[in-house]
This record gives C-alpha cells, structure tokens and sequence, in this order.
C-alpha cells in the first residue's frame, strides 16, 4: 500500500468520517476535514492533533467550498492533494407520496449535488491542474446499500445515492483522462449517532397518512438494525484501502450479515423481495 500525506474527507464530525479521519492521521496523514461549526472544528482539533486541519463548511455552499479549496489549495503550496473522501451526508425519511417537495431537493443537494461540487472544486488538487506536482489523487464516495437494496420511507435517500453512484460512474470514467481513480464504499448498516437521530426524527407530519402504524415499525426496525450494525471503524478501514491500495475495487460493499441483507435480496426475484419487506413494516394491501 502506499503512503499517502494530504487527504481531505468532508462531514468528520462523527461517525464514518471521524474514524476515516483518526485512522488516515494514525498513518502519519494530515486530514483537512470538513465540519459545519467552530465548535466542533475546535473539538476535534483538541481530539485529533496538529495532523488534523478543520475546514468550516457546508458542502451545499458553492462559497464555502470554493474558500475550502483555497484554503486547502494555500497549504499544499504545489504539491498534489493523495485524498478526496467525499462522506457528508443527511437522510430525509417519509413515503413519498406524502414528502415535501422541498425536503426531497434538500436530499439531494446534500447527498448528490453537494459532493459533485466538493469534487469540481478540489479536481484541480487532485491532478486536474497539470502544474502541480507528485502523485494524482484518487477520489472515495461513500454511497449505500440503499441505492440497491431499498425499503420503504427512505426513498428520497435512495434517490441521492442511487444518483451518487451514477455520478460516480461516470466522473470515474472521465477522470482516467487525469489517471485519476474513483471508488465508490456502500455500507450497510453502520453503529453511528446516525441511528439516534433517527429514533429521534420528528415525522408526525405523517401521522395523518395511511403510512403511519408502518414508519413507526420502520423506524423502530432501522434503529434495531444499526445498533447491531458495523462499527465506523470498520469502514475506516476500507477508506483506507480503497485510498492506498494499488488497484483497489472500483467498489465495496461494507455489510454485516450479508447474504442475508446484500446477496439474498439481490438474487430473489424482486416481487418476493417487495412481499416479504411489506409484510415485515405491515404495508401489505390489496393488489
């Protein structure tokens, strides 16, 4: 595997990101990493070290990002950037039927049109810009297993991965003009503080829907589901691989149990698959 000394991974606040983040500074690698607030730019300047360097923005901020670029930009003098981890993300949960079309495009600009932005941003860092020096840089996308095994109430989720992955495919593609690389992380569930504002989300603008007595099995069945998921580190691990290796996978699945909530649900015919899933969340009605 080889060295690598400049990586940025946006949203390290917590969860997948943070451990991306603690593992790449552990391999003596300076992380810029993206976070929303002062405060936690200077928590985690406290927990990390000097390898860390924080940058405040929101990846749905064109000007956040470009002054982010910059800042990255002026650090690395002219040197080429090893990493782009593009990890931050939200879910907005709810049938859609019922979704708010306003809630559906704040999914999208922060799980798909966000990270297409971070990545034309730091393009240039990475290798784009011929009159830097070194090594191309490889680019990571975390998506999910979502984007190809999905259930119900996350479907505007669904949607912004599913377009990620599409995305990727084709920046992956474009990018070989450059030699740079790009994989694409699909973890399933994942032990994060994620699954606690799940449980927590409010979704009573529901509640006057015929969906109701099943989001509340839903939500009880994801929150279940990640408390017994992976822990982040776990994916750290793969960031890392995926970043370092010399011919990595062009992508990873990263999924407890999974014959049964990756392999099984992508062989059986989907019909049985929609059956047995509307029966678990009690969605099962006439057809």
């Amino acid at each position: 595997m080889a060295k690598i000394e400049n990586v940025v991974v946006t949203g390290v606040s917590t969860g997948i990101g943070l451990e991306t983040a603690r593992l790449l500074i552990s391999q003596d690698c300076r992380v810029f990493g993206s976070v929303r607030n002062q405060a936690d730019a200077d928590r985690l300047q406290k927990e990390l070290g000097d390898r860390y360097v924080p940058l405040i923005m929101d990846i749905t901020d064109a000007d956040a990002v470009e002054r982010a670029s910059e800042q990255v930009s002026a650090l690395l003098g002219s040197s080429r950037l090893a990493g782009l981890v593009n990890n931050a993300g939200v879910v907005v949960s709810g049938p859609l039927l019922h979704l708010r079309p306003s809630e559906l495009r704040r999914q999208l600009e922060a799980n798909m049109v966000g990270p297409l932005m971070v990545t034309q941003a730091f393009a240039p860092l990475l290798g784009t810009d011929n009159k830097r020096t070194g090594p191309v840089g490889r680019i990571v996308n975390i998506s999910s297993t979502v984007a190809r095994v999905v259930p119900p109430f996350l479907g505007a989720y669904a949607a912004s991965k599913w377009g990620l992955e599409g995305i990727s495919e084709t920046l992956r593609r474009e990018l070989m003009l450059f030699g740079i690389d790009l994989v694409i992380i699909e973890p399933g569930a994942v032990n994060t503080v994620l699954y606690d504002k799940g449980e927590k989300e409010d979704l009573s603008e529901f509640k006057p829907t015929p969906y109701w007595e099943a989001i509340e099995n839903f939500r009880k069945y994801v929150v279940e589901e990640g408390r017994k998921g992976l822990h982040p580190e776990r994916l750290a691990e793969t960031v890392y691989v995926a970043l370092t290796t010399a011919k990595p996978k062009t992508r990873y699945a990263v999924v407890p149990q999974r014959f049964r909530n990756w392999t099984l649900p992508r062989l059986l015919p989907t019909r049985m698959v929609d059956n047995a899933i509307a029966k678990q969340m009690g969605i099962a009605g006439k057809r």
